[in-house]
């Protein structure tokens, strides 16, 4: 619910894909949610499967809220797409501190503990959300920045795959051995 009211108080157009809500009450409030965004023009829910790497490659897509897993983060990568962070277990943890300390293409809504310990989360607030969110895609320097950066690596990721590059060179090399 908290990222339902930080999208719809932000002033920025956005697609979220829901695998499936699990409670009643929540079901309930989602298509509430849905039916205004519709009726508004700001919004696209998509319920079940969606074509990330479509949706990520798309000109239109100014940010990318990711729980870091790592082929999320790859795909974001390759599509020059900054993110919003929201590790849940494990490594992505470790996921997020690459993508917002070392490569600096994001931004961290805070969550601080995932896995058995989840129930033990504080709530991110929607302002914190929203916050956020403006600042990867907003106007600001801080997301012009990010968006260079997420360019120059999604240039780095296309020739890496090319011929002479080093992820092609290095397949070459273990198909050859």
């Amino acid at each position: 619910m908290k990222i339902a009211i930080a999208l719809e108080e932000s002033d920025r157009d956005f697609i979220w894909v829901i695998k499936s809500p699990n409670e009643t009450c929540f079901a309930h409030l989602l298509d509430e949610f849905e039916t205004r965004m519709r009726k508004e023009r700001k919004g696209l829910i998509i319920r079940g499967w969606a074509p990330q790497v479509v949706i990520l490659d798309h000109l239109a897509v100014g940010g990318f809220l990711t729980q870091c897993g790592w082929n999320s983060i790859l795909e974001a990568i390759t599509a020059g797409v900054p993110m919003i962070t929201w590790p849940m277990i494990a490594d992505q943890f470790l996921n997020e501190k690459l993508v917002v300390d070392i490569l600096q293409v994001g931004a961290t809504v805070g969550a601080k503990v995932g896995g058995p310990y989840f129930e033990n989360q504080p709530l991110i607030e929607a302002e914190t959300i929203k916050s956020v969110i403006e600042r990867v895609v907003g106007e600001g320097m801080e997301g012009e920045a990010m968006r260079k950066r997420a360019e120059v690596l999604k240039e780095k990721a296309k020739a890496a795959v090319q011929e002479g590059g080093s992820s092609y060179s290095d397949l070459k090399s273990l198909i050859e051995d």
